[in-house]
């Protein structure tokens, strides 16, 4: 996915925008880069690959070179960036999240007037530059940042540091993804993860709407255009990729997952679903919180039958190669064997997708003499690949396992009955519990529903983003 952190102060922020960054590394496993603008008005800049080195041990040599009372750094899952430009609006460097799903077409439409890319060595364009492009087609900032956000389909987040050490901030026009401002006695930032401002000494100011752009100087900030009334927040946020101590929407991540976890254990119970197991447990990390809520809701003891060994591989989705990412995930599980042998265990996981890693789980659990395993998703069964923020990145939707195992049972028939599958009160929804528990070796499985998931996130529905699960907008 992705994320950004910048900062505008009266002092020094390198270390703020340094720190902010790192913070952030738990969305973006690819690449990352910090823009500081020094006192004569120049700016310094670096990029590095963080595929296999953490943000911090990268950029850490870098910081004497990165020196100034304004700056933004990003951690990205595509392309290199932050990116400098320089047009008619001026110098200024530029920083995106989102997903560009007419990319090609965008792309096209350029070259066919004459403009020319530096493509990188995938051929491809640099989906950051051709924000830059959009955004330079019109005669203010303002009005190419808004021109690109009405031009892209998919989405688009963005900041901007310009000449004079400003930064303009931009939602995404659907609101998918925070913008959060905060304060301290010298300046402002301003980022993704509310918690990561608190360790730097900044308090909470503001939360940008959907839409809105904002101006911001050592001095304040300034809305240049206002919110917009729609929003679809992407649900993600709370059920997996977002920090325990962050609070989107007024709503805490880790409070979500309790109380989601307890919805599910609940809806169990009246289902008479709730198996007999000697512990609870969660899938490490972010299925840990929801499945503590399941434990304390059902009245059974949770436990950590096995924990992940992190020092190397801090995050389960590095390296790149699937065959690798695979091996790793293997190599991190370290059994706790007094709670594995002989015992009947059931698994809170944040989402089952493709169920490659999952599966391996449960071998290794079998093959360290768990009687039983049992799996619960923390969300409804993932339908549709989303296009809006790349959480579940797919060739075709049929990657999915729910997908793919509706296609095997029906065919093309199955297409016309997917809301059914993902209802486990259907004879079709059992029928997709079953078959997906003999592929994978699960003793039983249940998913949330998207109501229970929707209880748990605590806002009005209509605000959230549910498309890789009911495919509407």
């Amino acid at each position: 996915m992705g994320a950004f952190f910048g900062a505008t102060s009266k002092v020094d922020v390198t270390l703020d925008v340094f720190f902010g960054v790192d913070y952030h590394s738990h969305l973006g496993t690819r690449r990352a880069g910090m823009v500081m603008r020094n006192d004569g008005g120049g700016f310094a800049r670096q990029i590095h690959s963080i595929e296999n080195t953490p943000f911090r041990t990268r950029f850490e040599r870098d910081l004497p070179m990165l020196q100034g009372n304004a700056g933004i750094g990003c951690i990205s899952d595509s392309d290199p960036q932050p990116l400098l430009v320089r047009s008619h609006l001026g110098l200024f460097a530029l920083a995106t999240v989102g997903a560009i799903a007419n990319y090609e077409e965008i792309v096209a439409q350029f070259t066919r007037s004459g403009h020319q890319f530096m493509a990188m060595s995938s051929g491809n364009v640099n989906a950051t530059e051709l924000v830059a492009h959009l955004i330079n087609t019109q005669p203010t900032l303002l009005d190419g940042i808004q021109y690109a956000q009405e031009r892209i389909e998919g989405s688009l987040t963005l900041l901007i540091i310009c000449e004079d050490g400003s930064l303009i901030a931009a939602r995404d026009r659907m609101g998918r993804l925070p913008v959060l401002i905060g304060k301290n006695d010298d300046g402002y930032c301003v980022t993704f993860e509310s918690f990561s401002y608190g360790k730097l000494g900044y308090v909470d100011e503001h939360e940008l709407g959907s839409g809105e752009i904002v101006r911001i100087t050592p001095e304040g900030y300034e809305i240049l255009s206002p919110a917009r009334d729609e929003m679809r927040i992407c649900a993600f946020l709370w059920v997996y990729y977002g920090y325990p101590n962050s609070n989107y929407e007024g709503q805490n991540v880790e409070v979500m997952r309790y109380r989601n976890g307890s919805i599910m254990a609940k809806d169990d119970k009246e289902a008479h679903m709730l198996p007999d197991v000697d512990y609870v447990a969660g899938v490490p990390d972010s299925g840990l919180p929801h499945g503590i809520g399941y434990a304390t809701e059902s009245g059974k003891p949770f436990a950590r039958p096995f924990v992940k060994y992190t020092p190397t591989w801090p995050r389960s989705f590095m390296p790149a190669n699937q065959e690798v990412r695979n091996r790793v995930a293997k190599m991190k599980q370290i059994p706790v064997p007094e709670l594995i042998k002989g015992k009947k265990l059931l698994f809170v996981d944040d989402s089952i997708v493709r169920g490659t890693q999952l599966r391996e789980t449960v071998d290794f659990l079998y093959g360290a003499g768990a009687d039983e395993v049992h799996m619960r998703s923390a969300c409804p069964p993932i339908m549709y690949g989303c296009k809006y923020l790349s959480f579940s990145r797919s060739n075709s939707d049929y990657e999915l396992i729910a997908r793919r195992v509706i296609r095997e049972l029906e065919g093309d028939e199955g297409e016309s009955h997917i809301e059914e599958y993902a209802d486990r009160r259907t004879e079709r929804g059992k029928c997709l519990l079953r078959s997906i528990c003999e592929e994978m070796g699960f003793d039983s499985l249940g998913f949330q529903s998207l109501d229970g998931m929707l209880e748990a996130i605590g806002i009005d529905r209509k605000l959230v983003c549910t498309y890789c699960w009911s495919g509407q907008e």
